[in-house]
């Protein structure tokens, strides 16, 4: 008696792939745009702004696409837990983050969401982890030590500064991939993608309002165009359309692949924090940094 051979992986088809293509363009220049709201409008209500925008746009896609809105009650309590993990705790930590660090060294720093994205799949969802994806791992994770080691350890107000930028990420990462995995849980994927992440980011966007509102006062805005436009630009691509096109991407071929992202993104991150931040590469930089992206490079082939 034969038995019937193991379901080949997903595979990306076209549309896929340009998805994929387009989040990455987007999403390695939000870390410098968040730069920009940073300043006169407190972190909390540049966020709180970013998704009640958002949110909006995505409700009225959905009424003028006639896309469903209706997800139940099961369905509202899925997209309260993606509007906590993913809209309110992961976007608060990060724009407080790139209060501490530049722009592509967080990014570069999301690099490491394949890793809890991947362990997170093996224990709630039952997807194998090979052993080359632990070696890759451990391999990014030592490039990142290599790159943040020699300014952590010295004993300089910048080095608490830096440790308190990772910290606030590494949170984020945490807090984001548990988001990603529940898009790949079997309720996620009857519940209509488009509908569902518009219900998901207005309870982020109310949700961060009210948070902002005890926190730092009543709303501040800047009417200045560099704020304007950037918050436009991180509410309605990179939260509305690409969050769209992300999560269709997770429920098509798992969290694990569709992390392949977060290892595109900091080349494009760093390119740009260079360009307009002024990082400055060392050799012990370029090390770490080269270091991280083959491990996850690695990581990812393995899975």
């Amino acid at each position: 008696m034969t038995t019937a051979p193991p379901p080949r992986p997903p595979r990306f088809d076209p549309r896929l792939v340009l998805s994929f293509l387009v989040i990455t363009l987007i999403w390695g220049s939000t870390w410098l745009v968040i730069k920009s709201q940073l300043g006169v409008v407190p972190p909390s209500w540049s966020v709180a702004y970013r998704f009640l925008i958002g949110g909006g746009a995505m409700l009225l896609l959905c009424l003028t696409t006639g896309r469903s809105l209706r997800i139940g009650s099961r369905g509202h309590g899925f997209a309260l837990a993606v509007a906590v993990t993913q809209f309110v705790l992961n976007f608060n930590l990060v724009y407080r983050a790139e209060a501490h660090v530049t722009s592509g060294l967080v990014a570069l720093c999301f690099a490491l969401l394949l890793v809890p994205n991947a362990l997170f799949a093996w224990v709630f969802l039952g997807q194998a982890i090979r052993p080359g994806f632990a070696l890759g791992a451990a391999i990014g994770i030592g490039g990142l030590a290599i790159l943040f080691a020699p300014d952590l350890f010295a004993a300089t107000a910048a080095a608490a500064d830096l440790a308190r930028g990772i910290g606030l990420t590494l949170a984020a990462v945490l807090s984001a991939s548990i988001a990603n995995v529940l898009q790949a849980t079997p309720l996620a994927r009857r519940l209509p993608t488009e509908g569902t992440l518009a219900w998901a980011m207005m309870w982020g966007g109310l949700i961060d309002a009210g948070f902002a509102w005890t926190t730092a006062g009543p709303p501040v805005f800047d009417p200045g165009l560099t704020y304007v436009v950037g918050l436009l630009w991180l509410a309605l691509a990179a939260s509305a359309l690409a969050f769209s096109l992300y999560y269709a991407i997770i429920r098509a071929v798992g969290p694990g692949v569709a992390a392949y992202s977060s290892v595109v993104l900091p080349l494009v991150a760093m390119t740009l924090s260079t360009l307009f931040e002024g990082y400055h590469w060392t050799a012990t930089g370029i090390l770490g940094g080269t270091a991280t992206l083959i491990g996850l490079l690695v990581a990812l082939r393995s899975r």
